[in-house]
């Protein structure tokens, strides 16, 4: 653990918070310093929810520390039961008080609540909020639904959904409050799933209650939505309960038409269905000649590794961009990151220090980022069109309106936020390069109003006639003509760029403008050129162009 000025994730208990507050009827108690209550404002003023998350603070003082805190512990939890009668609770401690060693799922169960009480050691000094968030619906599922589970000696075979005369049902696991699109994704997936003949017994945790978790042993299959979150609890409901998991995560089109067919594979279904549901517009959109413009864009990505993956894969197989970087902070997933790096040629960036991720986006120089709300501001700051993909967000990343990442709506999402900058940005540098031009000037009134335009007037400078606005200036005056090719810049030990070679470079797109000048000052650096013309500029850029 270290301070610094960003961080992608927040220590485990903010993970187990994002469970609990997506549950309905679990409360979490939590042993924690006054202080450590900051993350109230994640969900209540990020994600604008309309209620504050079900947590109870014991919220210890200095002072406290003196006396006895575990009679905290165990007041907090009885009062939390007294005051909001959950179906369970959640107990842990947060990362200042895990240094007291108090042990509160322990102290809790000791209150004999007529409830299920799930400890949780969350270690906040080697695991941080993704791996927490796991960590605990992983606790969950095994407290309230194990006690369901088959004894060792029942049949091996479950029933299928038709010798029961009923649609399959599938439970969808990983979605929590505080995720990116997770409510959409979740409408989204649904859906579709729908389309196919196939209903959703349980969606956990984003609005399930504690019934709902103990019967999650009663689905046929569960769909893994977020690995991060759900990977875990997966794979012991398919040890315990025998229920193959649905891995394919179905963001873009491409991964969607492989969702539909693992979904039909493993219940026994026909795809034909579920394929004839993806009526995404994307397909065409991304191959229409107004998207030509867009082929071959760099692009680096870097998120969470459920979304870094599959951007990778929609960014290269149906938008035809080149990534030129791929990368995640969620060491865990290091190695599925890894492995897509390594089938675009890349070699993966897998660190949870934004300044070595600008470091490699300022090296790579792309022309559009995706990521999180870290890499908006490191773009903004370099002058590159980014786009969020991934958590961490900010309020601005939840909207009212529908926007999920998967499935058929989810691509056409992806399709117009990653353009609109793209495009916006070309049109940008289209009104700034003619904006010299006769036709395209400030005080040119549009084309289609002409011909009731005012005539436009030769303005003088004040106090001067028109004619006299234009006269050179007296040989006797003080003044120096400035030549056509005179230096722009004249710092010492540097190249300098001569006037009609700025000219130029004002003509090269304004999002790899700066690319251009370091290579170009780069290029006449390394051959001792003083001074930067225009054919300096250009065989720079063929040389530049040529690797």
């Amino acid at each position: 653990m270290r301070l610094t000025v960003w961080t992608y994730e927040g220590p485990p208990h903010v993970g187990a918070m994002r469970v609990a507050t997506g549950l309905k009827d679990v409360h979490y108690v939590l042993h924690a310093p006054q202080g450590d209550t900051y993350a109230d404002l994640l969900f209540t003023m990020i994600e604008r929810r309309n209620h504050r998350p079900p947590v109870t603070y014991t919220t210890f003082q200095a002072r406290d520390l003196g006396s006895d805190t575990a009679e905290l512990v165990k007041r907090a939890v009885a009062d939390a039961y007294t005051r909001f009668q959950p179906a369970a609770m959640l107990v842990g401690a947060s990362c200042t008080a895990e240094l007291i060693q108090d042990d509160p799922g322990g102290l809790a169960e000791r209150v004999g609540l007529p409830i299920p009480i799930v400890p949780l050691e969350l270690p906040s000094y080697q695991r941080k909020e993704h791996w927490g968030a796991s960590e605990t619906l992983y606790q969950l599922v095994r407290h309230l639904a194990g006690p369901n589970a088959p004894t060792r000696g029942e049949g091996t075979e479950r029933p299928s959904p038709a010798d029961e005369g009923r649609r399959p049902r599938v439970n969808l696991l990983g979605p929590t409050a505080l995720g990116f699109r997770h409510r959409d994704d979740v409408a989204e997936v649904t859906r579709l799933l729908d389309r196919m003949g196939v209903d959703v017994a349980v969606c956990a945790p984003l609005d399930a209650s504690a019934a709902d978790i103990a019967r999650l042993g009663d689905a046929d299959a569960n769909v893994v939505l977020y690995p991060e979150i759900a990977d875990t609890a997966a794979r012991w409901l398919e040890r315990t309960f025998r229920q193959p998991r649905i891995t394919v995560v179905p963001i873009g089109i491409g991964a969607t038409r492989d969702f539909v067919k693992q979904v039909a594979e493993v219940l026994g279904l026909d795809p034909a269905a579920g394929l004839e549901a993806i009526d995404s517009r994307m397909p065409w959109w991304s191959r229409s000649v107004d998207s030509t413009y867009l082929t071959g864009k760099r692009v680096f990505i870097f998120g969470d590794a459920t979304h870094a993956i599959a951007a990778a894969r929609f960014a290269s197989e149906e938008m035809g961009f080149e990534v030129v970087g791929l990368g995640t902070y969620v060491r865990e997933f290091a190695r599925d990151v890894r492995k897509a790096a390594e089938d675009l040629g890349l070699e993966a960036l897998i660190t949870d220090d934004h300044l070595e991720v600008e470091q490699a986006i300022e090296e790579l120089a792309p022309e559009l980022v995706l990521g999180t709300q870290m890499e908006r501001h490191i773009a903004k700051r370099l002058g590159i069109f980014c786009a969020v993909i991934s958590a961490p967000v900010h309020v601005q990343d939840f909207p009212a309106r529908y926007s999920p990442q998967m499935g058929p709506e989810g691509a056409n999402v992806l399709f117009d936020t990653w353009i609109h900058p793209l495009v916006m940005g070309l049109e940008e540098h289209l009104l700034g390069l003619f904006q010299d031009d006769f036709e395209f000037a400030n005080d040119t009134a549009p084309s289609h109003l002409h011909g009731h335009a005012p005539a436009r007037e030769t303005r003088a400078p004040l106090g001067l006639e028109p004619d006299a606005a234009v006269e050179a200036p007296s040989p006797d005056a003080d003044v120096e003509p400035v030549a056509a090719d005179a230096p722009a810049t004249d710092e010492v030990g540097e190249p300098v760029w001569l006037a009609d070679a700025e000219a130029e470079l004002k003509r090269i797109p304004f999002f790899v403008r700066g690319k251009a000048r370091r290579n170009t000052e780069r290029f006449a650096a390394d051959r001792g050129v003083s001074e930067i013309s225009v054919d300096v500029l250009y065989e720079a850029k063929a040389h530049f162009g040529g690797r």
